[in-house]
């Protein structure tokens, strides 16, 4: 089939063809024509089958009808509505707008927190037809009165259970509230669960269900493996792997923003080009780091699962998860960053014996057992065991970096002797001590001389004829004051 087929506009196609496609892939060719309709929809696709397109290229055609090229902003009110859970996600999904879009006097603006919100609000205020943006900073223009959804006409949740994974499910249903009821809604989801079914009972109105693949499932074109390795080596094992392709790009995902940015540094002083994304790190540093990943300036990305949606990158060829995640289900959005659009790609993971419950996790969930291989040219012993410190609490608690491992390999600590006071004071012989006429020692305590017998006998009578003062009787005292009370 090909997208001439699909009953798109000629200004469409003709963007399409400029991009370089000619032949949808299957959740385009089953998700196009039910969105042509004006029917709900509930997509669910593997990470990297084109989606998106599936839902941009319907979405401009049923817009076409407002398309005008007047300045005045209320000739452009939003009509329609794309929510996404993370900024890059928001701003791949933008890209694809503007470039289907180019032939079409229709506007769009990407909305997302991290950065300065006026820009943003001055471009709501010029009037903007597709609006893409993250549920907070939506919500934000919401309370400055910056946007208005009383003319929406379609309304799509990309991503819908990595939402529910960062608890975006109550901003969704506050602004579900406010779009008008009669509206076309669509939701996409790469993995489905209970609570995205129950989402889907409120958002959808008689949805039509498309399933390009079996649910919670990987892409075909993707190689697994996984070499077990102790945690205290993994860093060495990755710059091995690393230097046996030095000439392929990695994306590697770590679990916590410390590690990210620990891991980048290390790979940075071995002589490897890494960067690292993660949530700490402002907008515009997370965009020069995929900038640079992308155009081939940065050869590793260091990233936690932030990064796991909405990176894009044509002909990734290998993604390493340097730790496994938490959720089992993030492990398919991870490796679906390489294997693209029906290319080949390869997934690689470093397993740790405590991570072994995890990967039961993610074995059951993709229902098949991932290859271990052994790593023949690597040595475990040419390397010293390094702990690795992780980014909780309990774990940077503990010194310097030095490893329990470390103290043990080197044995005991020997008691130290400290040197005396004045050890370092060359010793000078004292002159002798001088002593008085009549044998007085001023270097000595004084004590006073012993009493003779006859001054000890007047002591002693003087002693006996001091007596204590009589003592006056006690003064009764009133009850009230706390006396004797009445007799």
């Amino acid at each position: 089939m090909k997208f001439d087929e699909l009953g798109l506009a000629p200004e469409i196609l003709r963007a399409v063809h400029d991009a370089g496609y000619t032949e949808p892939t299957p959740i385009q060719q089953q998700a196009i024509p039910v969105v042509l309709q004006g029917l709900d929809l509930m997509g669910g696709a593997q990470t990297g089958t084109g989606k998106t397109a599936g839902f941009v290229l319907p979405m401009l055609q049923r817009l076409l009808r407002h398309a005008n090229a007047s300045s005045s902003p209320a000739r452009h009110p939003v009509r329609a509505l794309i929510l996404t859970p993370t900024r890059e996600l928001a701003m791949q999904v933008h890209e694809s707008v503007k470039t289907y879009s180019k032939h079409v006097p229709l506007r769009s603006v990407c909305v997302f927190g991290g950065v300065d919100i006026k820009p943003q609000t001055a471009e709501l205020k010029e009037g903007r037809e597709i609006v893409v943006a993250t549920p907070g900073r939506l919500l934000d223009h919401v309370q400055q009165k910056s946007v208005h959804f009383s003319q929406v006409e379609v309304v799509i949740l990309d991503e819908a259970d990595r939402m529910l994974d960062m608890g975006f499910i109550p901003d969704i249903k506050r602004i579900l509230a406010m779009l008008p009821s009669a509206r076309q809604s669509l939701l996409f989801s790469a993995t489905f669960s209970e609570e995205i079914k129950k989402l889907a009972d409120v958002m959808l109105k008689s949805p039509q269900l498309i399933e390009v693949a079996r649910r919670n499932t990987v892409s075909e074109t993707i190689t697994h493996r996984l070499h077990m390795v102790a945690s205290d080596h993994k860093r060495h094992l990755l710059l091995h792997l690393l230097n046996r392709s030095p000439d392929m790009q990695v994306l590697v995902f770590v679990g916590t923003k410390f590690g990210t940015s620990r891991l980048a540094a290390w790979l940075s002083r071995q002589g490897v080009n890494a960067d690292a994304i993660h949530g700490d790190k402002s907008q515009q540093q997370r965009t020069e780091a995929l900038e640079a990943f992308k155009s081939g300036k940065a050869r590793v990305l260091v990233a936690t699962d932030v990064a796991a949606r909405g990176l894009d990158i044509d002909d990734l060829p290998h993604v390493i998860n340097y730790e496994l995640p938490h959720v089992a289900e993030d492990y398919i959005h991870r490796i679906g960053r390489t294997g693209r659009a029906g290319k080949k790609g390869d997934a690689t993971s470093l397993v740790a014996p405590e991570e072994k419950f995890r990967l039961a996790d993610i074995e059951k969930l993709i229902k098949f057992k991932i290859e271990q291989e052994e790593v023949a040219d690597f040595d475990v012993h040419a390397f010293p065991a390094e702990r690795e410190e992780r980014g909780d609490r309990g774990e940077r608690g503990r010194g310097h970096g030095h490893s329990h491992r470390e103290r043990e390999r080197h044995g005991p600590k020997a008691p130290v002797r400290l040197p005396e006071t004045s050890a370092h004071i060359p010793s000078v012989p004292r002159p002798p001590k001088p002593v008085a006429s009549g044998g007085f020692d001023a270097s000595q305590p004084y004590e006073p001389a012993p009493l003779s017998a006859e001054a000890a006998a007047k002591a002693a009578q003087s002693n006996d004829r001091a007596e204590a003062p009589p003592r006056k009787p006690l003064r009764p005292v009133a009850a009230l004051l706390g006396g004797l009370g009445k007799k």
